[in-house]
This record gives C-alpha cells, sequence and structure tokens, in this order.
C-alpha cells in the first residue's frame, strides 16, 4: 500500500515515519525534512496546487494542521484545519485516492467526562476554536466520502505523550526533570493517554485495515490513570526518584487562577475518559507498547 502523509515533520508524524515506509511525504517549502520522496507545498488551504501529488498513491495519512495555540485566530483554523483539510480530501478523491485517515482531537467531544467516559456515540461539544475546527473538518469529510465513496478514518486521539512532546506533556517532563516533587499526592482523577509510537502504529493499521474504513475511533491505550500515577510514570521512564506532596485538589485549583493557568491545571486534575473498545472489535488492535514501556523511551532518547 502505498502512503501519503501530510504532517510528516511534525511530533507524531515523524514517528510514522520510523515506522512505516511511507511513499510520499508532504513539506512545507524551505522546512527541513528527512525522506527520499517528498511532495512541496507553500502552504495548506483552499488554494494549495496538489497536481501530480497522489500518482500511485492508496492512502492518505493527514496530520498536518494548526495546534491548539492562542497565537491563532478563527479565521487561521478554518482556513488551514477546514478548508484546506477538505481541498486536499477532495483533490485526492478525484485522482482515485481509496482512503482518507484524518487525525482530529478528543477536544471534539469535549473537554473532561464528570460521569461517563466519551464514546463514539455522544454528541460532539467541542469547546475551542480549534476543536471546532477539526469537526468542521470531520463534517466536511464524511460529505466528500459520501459522495465520492472514498473511505474515510477519524482518529480522536487523547492527549499524546513522548520524547519531545509540545504542549501540556513537555511542560510536565520539564517538571519532573527539575522537581524532586510535585503536589498531585490527593490527586485520584482519571485520565486516558496513547504514547506517539502507540499512536503511529493506529494510524499506520488505520491507512491498511481492511475494516477500517467508515470508523471513528477515540485513540488511547485503555490504561485510565491519575495525574499522580502519570507523573510517577514519567519519573519513573526519566530515571528519577519523585515525591507526592498530598495537596488538596482544590487548592490546586487555586494556584491555578493566581498564575493564570487554570486551563492548564483543569487538563491535569480533572477527569477524561474514553471508551476505546472498537480498536479492537475492528481493527483487533491493542496497544504495542505499555504505558512503562512507552515511558522508557523518554530516557533512551533524550
Amino acid at each position: 500500500m502505498n502512503i501519503l502523509l501530510t504532517g510528516g515533520t511534525g511530533f507524531v508524524g515523524k514517528q510514522v515515519s520510523k515506522q512505516c515506509n511511507v511513499k510520499t511525504q508532504v513539506v512545507r517549502i524551505g522546512e527541513k525534512f528527512n525522506c527520499s520522496s517528498v511532495y512541496k507545498i507553500d502552504k495548506l488551504d483552499a488554494e494549495t496546487n496538489w497536481q501530480g501529488a497522489f500518482n500511485e498513491i492508496d492512502t492518505i495519512i493527514h496530520l498536518a494542521g494548526l495546534a491548539h495555540s492562542h497565537s491563532f485566530t478563527e479565521h487561521d483554523y478554518q482556513s488551514v484545519n477546514v478548508e484546506g483539510t477538505l481541498h486536499l480530501a477532495n483533490e485526492a478523491a478525484k485522482s482515485g485516492v481509496n482512503r482518507f485517515v484524518f487525525v482530529s482531537s478528543i477536544g471534539v467531544n469535549g473537554t473532561e467526562t464528570p460521569i461517563a467516559p466519551f464514546s463514539i456515540n455522544c454528541s460532539p461539544l467541542p469547546h475551542n476554536s480549534y476543536a471546532r475546527s477539526k469537526y468542521d473538518a470531520e463534517i466536511g469529510l464524511k460529505k466528500i466520502a459520501d459522495q465520492t465513496g472514498m473511505e474515510l478514518v477519524i482518529i480522536r486521539p487523547t492527549l499524546v505523550y513522548g520524547s519531545n512532546a509540545p504542549g501540556n506533556f513537555g511542560s510536565l517532563t520539564r517538571l519532573v526533570s527539575k522537581m524532586p516533587c510535585l503536589p498531585f499526592g490527593l490527586t485520584n482523577n482519571r485520565r486516558d493517554f496513547i504514547s506517539v509510537q502507540n499512536l503511529a502504529d493506529l494510524l499506520v493499521t488505520c491507512a491498511k485495515h481492511p475494516n477500517a474504513g467508515g470508523h471513528i475511533f477515540l485513540a488511547s491505550e485503555s490504561e485510565t490513570v491519575s495525574i499522580k500515577e502519570f507523573t510517577n510514570a514519567i519519573a519513573k521512564g526519566l530515571g528519577r526518584s519523585l515525591f507526592q506532596l498530598p495537596v488538596p485538589v482544590g487548592l490546586i485549583r487555586f494556584a491555578g487562577k493566581l498564575l493564570f493557568k487554570s486551563a492548564m491545571v483543569e487538563q491535569l486534575v480533572s477527569n477524561l475518559e474514553v471508551d476505546s473498545s472498537n480498536l479492537k472489535e475492528v481493527l483487533d488492535w491493542v496497544p504495542p507498547y505499555t504505558m512503562e514501556e512507552s515511558m522508557a523511551f523518554l530516557k533512551q532518547e533524550k
């Protein structure tokens, strides 16, 4: 199977390239890359020139796009994550590409699960411009799939962790590497995660598995842990000792407000569980690495 990968120079894309022999990577002009076959674009939007990009391509894994950041506007997200994605899918369908694997976000479902885990049957509740752009792209891609017959696979990952990860995991890793203690001794929340190695394996499976088309998957390792257990696992992966101070969760939230970090704190101490059971049911997929094994890569890849 010949795969075209967008976003191959990013955090997840680099891992996909390590684990799969991708035929073509899409890179931006001037961007550094480490692959033999590339298709260069100047930007990703509704005007991107895709002529000749899909020769001999069976499947697209689409990772490229704007990630969550306060520096982007609603228009930026719509232009790149929605219009750019739908234009890519349209052009791919016209060229006979069989399958489009779209990496969305668990933010499409919402920010936390106070009662029951998110499932594929839950009503979407995108909570910010980034999540809305991913959901808008999902809706548009379903229409294209219905009209053209191109198979669509949607993956909504939970927080992705691994070496050199951006966002909260990168911040947590730096904290654990520098601090002998953290304040999560009394934090017994429940969150699902997925390592970059496991997510890359899942993406390749979704590109190749005959039953994947037409499904939405909430990507996790089905190993629900608290932030206390998660940071302890980071410490073990880094080969460091970590003591968890017994700080009440309410006090952690108060400190977050004082430091204008409430959103980040909530992502750490609230609950976010997902039902990933259809990964096994549809794809017979189980994560190839446990959380402990994935965290061991932190030390190996420093």
